[in-house]
């Protein structure tokens, strides 16, 4: 039987419209795809890949002498962990770039968006921080005192007796001595600076009584006394509150990368550059703590 002249147009109209809807599902299933590969390539891309791709490592930096420190006049970086650094990149064939300055409170944000590839001015690890980022091993350790006035007491005997509501502890947002005074004196009163404050302000906060302890490095304490004598001591020597080892930190779950980065300051520590480093910054012996060899030599053995 012949199709009518109406049935003949709907037809006609039908083949091109099944065809549309063919190309339609067609094309979302391939950006559907394109997406999903796109996911799978970024993801897989590691920070090492983008290293060793680029030849260059991408480094921010925390002001904190003499880890890291910044000429005034001109901008120059120098210190432990830029010099450690430099030696690092040069080694490994890389071309090492100082990008930003940053604080404590927002490096690893710039670590988790891409914005560099490592805190290259060295960081004391804690388990907040190892939650979302990785550690190289260290270059070298720090121990921690409690500082105060020096006709304050009452600390002298025990720091158990920090952890008092009528004490003031000096921190820095972000920084480790906040993490030291939540963790091991919940009880005491945090008197916080912003995060990008000189880690001497804590110091500076206990000598004007804003503040009854502060938590720094020998170094640290070491420099502000230079300055200001007789400001501040430490409370008990024999016990430091902490002793952190001084590593680079990078974005969480680069294996490739902390191996290469491990092995180079592996190199660094046994030819003994790092030690040179620190008997260039060390302004007297016993500040720093050096990084213990894993082997012995014979008492004949050059």
């Amino acid at each position: 039987m012949r199709k009518s002249f109406k049935e003949n147009i709907k037809s006609a109209v039908a083949i091109p419209v099944v065809a549309i809807c063919m190309l339609l599902a067609v094309t979302i299933l391939a950006s559907c795809n394109s997406t999903r590969q796109a996911g799978v390539s970024d993801q897989a891309s590691s920070v090492y890949d983008r290293v060793i791709k680029s030849g260059q490592l991408r480094c921010a930096y925390v002001m904190y002498p003499p880890a890291c420190i910044k000429d005034p006049n001109n901008g120059q970086l120098s210190g432990v962990f830029v010099e450690a650094v430099e030696a690092l990149g040069k080694n490994l064939g890389l071309k090492v770039q100082w990008t930003e300055e940053v604080g404590w409170g927002s490096m690893i944000e710039g670590l988790e968006t891409n914005r560099y590839d490592i805190i290259g001015s060295g960081v004391w690890p804690n388990s907040n921080r190892a939650r979302v980022v990785g550690f190289s091993k260290p270059l070298f350790y720090s121990a921690i005192g409690a500082y105060v006035r020096p006709d304050d007491t009452r600390f002298s005997k025990d720091l158990a007796s920090i952890n008092s509501l009528t004490v003031k502890i000096a921190t820095i947002d972000g920084e480790t001595a906040e993490v030291i005074a939540r963790n091991k004196f919940p009880k005491a009163q945090r008197i916080s600076l912003p995060q990008l404050s000189d880690v001497s302000q804590m110091l500076l906060n206990v000598s004007q009584h804003k503040a009854d302890v502060a938590f720094v490095e020998a170094y640290t304490a070491h420099q502000f006394l230079n300055a200001n004598p007789k400001s501040v001591k430490n409370a008990l020597l024999s016990e430091p509150v902490a002793i952190f080892g001084n590593c680079l930190m990078f974005k969480r779950g680069q294996s490739e990368l902390k191996s290469m980065l491990d092995t180079a300051l592996d190199e660094l520590i046994d030819t003994g550059f790092i030690d040179k480093l620190l008997d260039k910054y060390e302004p007297e012996p016993g500040l720093f703590f050096r990084v213990a060899r894993p082997y012995q030599l014979r008492p004949n053995q050059p």
